[in-house]
């Protein structure tokens, strides 16, 4: 048996960033490995410099994913004024950066978002690992820096809801956490008044026709996977924001509402 710790990420708007190329700022459909390990490290207080502790994250967990709402595709056409760089120069607030007597330059790009997409995450400690999986939980309940998926501009709109799981395989520990989506709106309510009916839920149009489940090399799924892809997610730098190639099993499987 393995322990897991399961979490959910659910929000009106997410991104999580694939290779920028030039203007264009792309999301993938699920989170990526570097969106988990910086929500981590948020919920416990880490800072990008403090690399000891960064790298402790990185390298002491397994993550996996089961998606069960890719969510809908939006982009954005952003466009945002900043001086020219200086040499030497630092702004410390965006009021003193505008402020400067340089001509302001207008930046231009393009950024794509996923909306209300939903995903159970599940977290698996390796031999090495710096924390427990109950003191992420308890980090998760009580984060030290606020949460986000992807974006700073989105944060979730539920809570996390960690919970410990013990499970043979992925498959197991992602069984034991199932909800209908019903369910996961009213919990939080005191009666079944106080939250949406059934097909106030159905307006939020969560794409629930395909669950597609992710997860990494050496991890135990239970399933086989449809195919594996390459992502370019793993953490190299906080501070310079470098990133490797890593491989990621995925499996597709048909679903109505769970």
């Amino acid at each position: 048996m393995t322990e897991y710790l399961l979490f959910r990420l659910y929000g009106p708007m997410a991104s999580w960033g694939e290779i920028a190329v030039g203007e264009s700022r792309h999301s993938a459909v699920h989170p990526s490995r570097s969106a988990l390990v910086g929500l981590l490290g948020a919920a416990l207080g880490l800072r990008r410099d403090e690399d000891a502790a960064q790298q402790a994250l990185i390298d002491g967990y397994r993550f996996a994913m089961k998606v069960e709402s890719a969510g809908t595709p939006l982009r954005d056409y952003h466009t945002v004024q900043a001086p020219p760089a200086r040499k030497n120069v630092v702004y410390r607030t965006r009021a003193r950066e505008l402020e400067t007597r340089q001509v302001l330059e207008t930046l231009l790009s393009m950024r794509e978002y996923r909306c209300d997409a939903l995903a159970v995450v599940a977290v698996e400690a390796l031999v090495a690992a710096r924390w427990t999986l109950g003191e992420l939980a308890g980090a998760l309940r009580r984060p030290v820096f606020p949460l986000y998926l992807g974006r700073k501009s989105c944060p979730p709109a539920l809570p996390l809801a960690p919970q410990m799981v013990q499970a043979a395989n992925l498959r197991e520990a992602f069984a034991a956490r199932q909800r209908s989506l019903l369910a996961l709106v009213r919990e939080f309510g005191e009666t079944d008044t106080d939250w949406p009916a059934r097909e106030d839920v159905r307006a939020l149009r969560l794409r629930r026709d395909t669950v597609r489940y992710c997860w990494e090399d050496g991890m135990e799924a239970g399933m086989e996977p449809d195919m594996q892809t390459v992502r370019i997610d793993q953490p190299l730098s906080r501070r310079r924001w470098q990133f490797a190639p890593r491989r990621e099993s995925v499996h597709f499987e048909r679903g109505g509402e769970r």
